[in-house]
């Protein structure tokens, strides 16, 4: 099983091009499954021993413990491209992921905040030091270019056209898209960069990254949580809010603004229509919350 695993994984990455975000979480999921099927039958099977009834178990095993439907249907997701790539390749006979039912997983509507809560968080950062200036530059970059945290943690120096007002952003399943920078963003990169030292001790590619930590190394998601958390509370928002927060905010007030749904999914690099159309929810939620308020005779409370 394990020698299918790694076989996997690195086909995911040569050949499929899957970004190390998404390698690693297959490698998590696969794990997680190989942990249970050792301790629900002694040992670690090989792929074709594995059947349909054991693979029911642990999704079942998944539901008890209280995982999110939407963990279940990744794991599940992950499970049949292994089971189909082990079959493809000869190392099993059938799938036996492919009759498990996915859960539906009903969506959520995205947190965001309001321009005046952005205002808010973007000028929580001091700018009388260096790390508030690199702070302010990360929060108005994230949200004027609608960035995925990993996105911009992946960001080099030489990614920043500053004629052109853009940065080439490398999203998910490597794909490349154009991402404009407001004017914004563009000063608090500018002042950014006449502070910014990359360790002269650090590989190239970290000396390269367009945002460092105190060490003068590419920063990472997680740092970039951590000081989100320190200037939220400076501002006062609520404790909901993550990096990705401000993507959603970008996508919530370009529709809001006039922006037609197709140019919002190209700015936000989605492969499908559909993953952009939740942000349409958001804007009908809030038309309808300004209808009730304003109208005087759309709220029931006031017919009553």
């Amino acid at each position: 099983m394990r020698s299918a695993i790694h076989a996997f994984l690195n086909y995911l990455k040569v050949e499929r091009n899957a970004s190390e975000l998404t390698v690693k979480s297959y490698a998590d999921d696969m794990s997680h499954v190989t942990e249970f099927l050792e301790q629900n039958t002694g040992r670690i099977p090989s792929p074709r021993e594995v059947e349909v009834g054991i693979l029911r178990n642990y999704v079942a095993w998944l539901h008890e413990c209280g995982y999110a439907r939407t963990t279940v249907a990744r794991r599940l997701a992950c499970l049949r491209s292994f089971f189909r790539y082990c079959n493809r390749e000869g190392i099993c006979d059938t799938n036996p992921a492919k009759p498990l039912r996915t859960p539906r997983a009903g969506r959520k509507l995205p947190h965001f905040l309001t321009t005046e809560q952005i205002d808010a968080l973007l000028q929580a950062p001091p700018a009388n030091c260096d790390q508030g200036l690199r702070d302010r530059a990360i929060l108005e970059t994230t949200y004027s270019a609608g960035l995925r945290v990993a996105e911009l943690v992946g960001l080099n120096v030489d990614d920043w056209d500053r004629s052109a007002g853009v940065l080439r952003v490398l999203g998910k399943g490597r794909r490349e898209r154009i991402a404009p920078v407001g004017s914004f963003a563009t000063k608090a990169l500018l002042r950014w960069m006449e502070v910014r030292k990359p360790s002269l001790k650090a590989s190239v590619k970290e000396q390269s990254a367009l945002f460092l930590n105190k060490f003068g190394r590419r920063l990472t998601t997680r740092s970039v949580g951590r000081l989100l958390e320190k200037h939220i509370l400076t501002a006062g928002l609520s404790t909901q809010t993550s990096p990705h927060t401000l993507r959603h905010s970008f996508a919530t007030h370009l529709l809001d603004g006039g922006a037609d749904l197709r140019s919002v999914q190209e700015l936000l690099g989605h492969k499908s229509l559909t993953t952009t159309q939740i942000y349409t929810h958001v804007s009908t939620k809030r038309l309808r919350e300004t209808y009730e308020l304003a109208h005087p005779h759309a709220s029931r409370n006031r017919a009553s």
